[in-house]
């Protein structure tokens, strides 16, 4: 495993984290909770010492499943989780709410379903138009001072909203989705280096594609998140992608490696990305992940693939 040292939160993090939005089942298929308890601990093995989750996985299935998993590991391990999106029951969706009591709310119930004391980095998982920045910053500065959260996150948000939450507090990460299929947050990532916010991305292996799993189109169920989310399963933009599958395809034959880990292995490579968050759901699909990590692409390998991206206009 390759590590990074965050420069805000001033903590060494592997370059992998495990994701677990997949592990909350909803419109992500069935889940096998054993399988995926133990999808945690080889991570963790396998030298990640970071796991991502949220209380909207799964209404705290996710979170249970990492507070399962870390039983006994919980020292090795740096946890991120979120809060701000809170079950709708009138869409059967999800309302954004950044509020002050909310937040309480929420920190209470995650360290419940986590089976700890405190989280490493707590994120505000969408922005809240209708809460100001500065109540949900006191409320995050008020956590951070009596030990409940150790570091601010932010996910999903524009520079200028990290601005205008920095008014208010110190903000040390920042989760955007990036991949080799969505580079569109590139230089909101650049800026963030220069503010000492380092990234954990989510979205690294563009819910799947980029596994080099999927070669014609699958059926996904019409409510399926990969479908609703993603727009990767949607031409053109899945036939750009069987172009680029075939490129990775080169590199990763080069090597005697997966396509998957060409993905893992070009994105973590860039200086701008502190650790890439790639969901597991089983022990097989966790070794095959941080095996990316016992070797690297070259510089020209990794010239020729963002080559390929541009003239495919991908992300």
């Amino acid at each position: 495993m390759r590590y990074k040292k965050f420069q805000n939160a001033g903590v060494e993090v592997s370059q992998l984290a495990a994701g677990t939005w997949s592990m909350g089942g909803d419109n992500y298929g069935e889940v096998d909770r054993d399988l995926a308890v133990q999808a945690i601990r080889t991570m963790i093995e396998g030298g990640v010492n970071l796991v991502d989750t949220a209380p909207c996985y799964g209404n705290g299935t996710a979170e249970k499943f990492v507070g399962e998993a870390l039983q006994g590991l919980r020292d090795r391990v740096l946890i991120a989780t979120k809060f701000g999106l809170v079950p709708n029951i009138f869409t059967h969706g999800y309302r954004r709410d950044a509020s002050y009591g909310n937040i309480i709310r929420e920190i209470e119930s995650s360290l419940m379903n986590l089976k700890t004391d405190h989280v490493d980095f707590y994120f505000i998982h969408w922005p809240d138009a209708a809460t100001p920045i500065a109540e949900t910053m006191q409320a995050l500065e008020r956590l951070r001072e009596q030990g409940y959260i150790r570091f601010i996150g932010v996910s999903n948000f524009s520079r200028e909203q990290i601005e205008e939450a920095q008014r208010y507090g110190r903000v040390d990460v920042q989760q955007p989705p990036y991949s080799m299929v969505n580079r569109a947050f590139e230089e909101l990532m650049r800026w963030g280096m220069t503010q000492g916010i380092d990234t954990l991305t989510y979205g690294s292996l563009g819910s799947g594609i980029l596994s080099g799993r999927y070669r014609t189109m699958p059926q996904f169920d019409p409510n399926d998140t990969r479908v609703t989310f993603y727009d990767f399963f949607r031409e053109p933009k899945f036939s750009k992608i069987q172009e680029l599958l075939r490129a990775m395809d080169k590199v990763a034959e080069a090597h005697g490696r997966p396509v998957a880990q060409v993905a893992i292995n070009w994105s973590v490579q860039k200086e701008f990305v502190g650790t890439s968050l790639v969901g597991v759901l089983t022990p097989d699909q966790a070794k095959e992940n941080c095996a990316a990590f016992d070797w690297s692409l070259t510089p020209e390998e990794v010239a020729e693939l963002d080559r390929e991206l541009d003239r495919l206009q991908i992300g």
